[in-house]
């Protein structure tokens, strides 16, 4: 008999102790995700597929901010892919330009320094850009197999 309640003893002791770890770990990534400032994050998903602006070069600069898209803006392309370097900095973006309904569109490569991120609305994003769309179409065209 003694040697039941042992068991029984030991086996609520794992059970315990089992609850304890899950419910320690569970306020763990409950606290990371709440500890997170997603104030000033924006998630990948809600930039690409979103256009890409021309502005007049004359108003470009380091200094110079966008609050949202003038509706003089011409759309030279459309955001395909954000690149960034092996430290997870941004290096610039990856636009289709040209063509029309995918049949001779081209994928350029914009360095950061010439984009900026622009809020469309409180959801999605959009970039500009000083480059003109003729700009754009003399970039290289670069394929999938550029980054293989």
């Amino acid at each position: 008999m003694k040697r039941n309640n042992a068991n029984k003893e030991m086996t609520m002791r794992n059970i315990l102790m089992t609850a304890a770890i899950a419910l320690t770990a569970g306020t763990a990534v409950y606290a990371d995700n709440h500890a997170m400032d997603r104030g000033d994050m924006i998630r990948t998903r809600d930039i690409t597929g979103g256009n890409v602006y021309a502005v007049d070069a004359d108003n470009w600069g380091m200094d110079v901010t966008y609050d949202g898209v003038d509706e003089n803006w011409d759309v030279v392309g459309e955001i395909e892919d954000i690149v960034l370097d092996r430290n997870g900095q941004m290096t610039g973006i990856i636009a289709e330009v040209g063509g029309f309904l995918d049949i001779g569109d081209k994928h350029v490569f914009i360095k950061i320094d010439n984009t900026r991120l622009i809020p469309v609305d409180d959801k999605t994003y959009a970039f500009v850009s000083p480059l003109t769309k003729n700009q754009l179409m003399e970039k290289e065209n670069l394929d999938e197999g550029f980054w293989d």
